[in-house]
C-alpha cells in the first residue's frame, strides 16, 4: 500500500504549468512540523514536494496560497534523471489524490485575514513508554 497523509503549511503559492498535451499540473511545497521537539528547542519541520494533476491542479492553483494550512492525501512517487554533469539524481514527491483545508474558519472581524487555527489551542505531550511498561489497551 502506498498512501501518504500530511498536514502542513504551503511554503509558497502553487505553480501551475501545462504539459505538452494540455494537462494541467501544479506543484508546491508543504512544511510539516515534526510532532515533538526537544526541550528548549524550536519545533522542526520537514518539507515535502507535492504534485497535483488535472482538476486537482486547477483547484490547488485557484484556492491555495502561501502560509495556508492544508491536508493532502496522496502517494509517494520516485523519479530520477541525469543532471547536466551526467550524474544520476533522485527525488521523491507526493502525488496528490485528495486535499482539504485545515485552517479554522476565518473571523470576519480579522483585518489581517489570518484567522484562527482550530489546532493552535491543542497541546500534545510525549508519553515515554519503556519496554517494561504495559500498554493500557
Amino acid at each position: 500500500m502506498n498512501k501518504v497523509i500530511l498536514m502542513g503549511r504551503l511554503t509558497k503559492d502553487p505553480e501551475l504549468r501545462t504539459t505538452s498535451n494540455g494537462t494541467p499540473v501544479a506543484s508546491f511545497s508543504l512544511a510539516v512540523n515534526r510532532r515533538f521537539a526537544a526541550k528548549d528547542s524550536q519545533v522542526q519541520a520537514d518539507f515535502f514536494n507535492i504534485t497535483a494533476w488535472s482538476k486537482q491542479a486547477e483547484f490547488v492553483n485557484r484556492y491555495f496560497r502561501k502560509g495556508q494550512q492544508v491536508v493532502v492525501i496522496g502517494r509517494l512517487q520516485n523519479r530520477s534523471w541525469e543532471d547536466q554533469e551526467g550524474k544520476k539524481r533522485y527525488a521523491t514527491d507526493v502525488v496528490l489524490d485528495e486535499t482539504y483545508f485545515a485552517d479554522g474558519k476565518k473571523d470576519s472581524n480579522d483585518s489581517d485575514n489570518t484567522g484562527n487555527n482550530a489546532g493552535d489551542d491543542m497541546d500534545f505531550t510525549h508519553v515515554d513508554i519503556s519496554e517494561d511498561d504495559a500498554l493500557p489497551f
